[in-house]
């Protein structure tokens, strides 16, 4: 029993049991909606590290979502670099872009770092909306991912993909998490003060943790575009850092399992919501605020009871 609540085999098994859900089923329309969760998961996760983990606000992530999506479509479609290239060059540009945000940011705090990361996010927006290709109307003959001649054209191939490539950022951030640099964050996160008396360098800690989740956040966003093949700048406003900060509050924020978590909650809710009709948006906020009153440490937090017999926070179960 002890080996399956090893947080590396047990996202393994989740993984694995996802994909297998989906594929079993045949049915494309849940393959997508758990490509989409995938897709979110990896984003959330990337929100986890940055404010679970260092403790560091961002409002801005649709940004860096928006230009990995746009810059790996552009790269392929005009400069004809290979899809696998262009995705990971655009997450590494989206990256950088994050650097040069981050050197005035973080040496804000709390509600004011929210703000400036929200008007970053706002000013990616505006101009994919104005100068982005097709303007608001969006574009698309965006090309599959593809290895030589091997093009992943499928549902069950996109699945099987983003849900690997999640389990694969998963295990890596547990493993930061408990590593020298994971534990500096989370002193970061309890108290700054604390570590300037060691004489830690915080802005170079901040600026690696801020650089680190805008590449994730970018890279989910240059596989989204290379799946749906089609964007609108709609997609990236700020509605998209909102909804990813959400799924990171429901699932648990001090908790690496709450991106996953929230992921398939807030991903799946809509779909589950839509026989009610005209009051499916009225539930969905409700389940929410409800959720964010009621359930302030996740819904991580009855897994841990269950498992571990109280809160464990980010000890146990990271």
């Amino acid at each position: 029993m002890k080996n399956f609540l090893n947080p590396y085999l047990g996202s393994f098994f989740l993984c694995s049991a996802l994909i297998l859900i989906g594929i079993l089923s045949g049915d494309p329309y849940l393959m997508t909606v758990l490509t989409f969760a995938g897709l979110n998961a990896l984003s959330a996760l990337s929100l986890s590290l940055l404010m679970g983990l260092a403790g560091q606000i961002s409002l801005g992530h649709n940004g860096f979502y928006g230009l990995g999506a746009y810059l790996s479509a552009i790269f392929f479609l005009h400069l004809k670099i290979p899809v696998i290239l262009s995705i990971l060059l655009s997450a590494g540009i989206a990256s950088l872009f994050s650097i040069f945000l981050a050197i005035p940011a973080l040496r804000l705090k709390g509600h004011y770092l929210a703000v400036a990361t929200l008007a970053f996010g706002e000013i990616v927006y505006l101009l994919l909306n104005e100068w982005g290709p097709g303007g608001p109307s969006g574009f698309g003959n965006i090309p599959r991912i593809s290895l030589g001649s091997f093009v992943l054209s499928s549902s069950q191939a996109y699945l099987i993909l983003i849900w690997s490539l999640f389990f694969i950022f998963f295990v890596f951030s547990l493993n930061l998490s408990k590593s020298t640099y994971g534990k500096t964050l989370k002193a970061l996160h309890n108290s700054e003060i604390a570590l300037k008396t060691l004489g830690i360098n915080l802005f170079t800690l901040k600026l690696k943790i801020f650089a680190l989740s805008a590449f994730i956040t970018a890279l989910s966003g240059a596989l989204y575009a290379h799946y749906v093949t089609f964007l609108s700048p709609a997609t990236f406003s700020v509605f998209y850092s909102i909804l990813i900060l959400m799924m990171v509050m429901i699932g648990g924020l001090h908790n690496l399992w709450g991106a996953i978590l929230g992921a398939l909650f807030i991903t799946f809710l809509p779909e589950i919501l839509r026989v009610f009709k005209e009051y499916d948006i009225l539930i969905y906020g409700t389940i929410l605020t409800l959720g964010l009153l009621f359930f302030r440490k996740g819904l991580v937090y009855p897994f841990e009871r269950l498992i571990y017999g109280s809160y464990s926070g980010s000890k146990k179960s990271q």
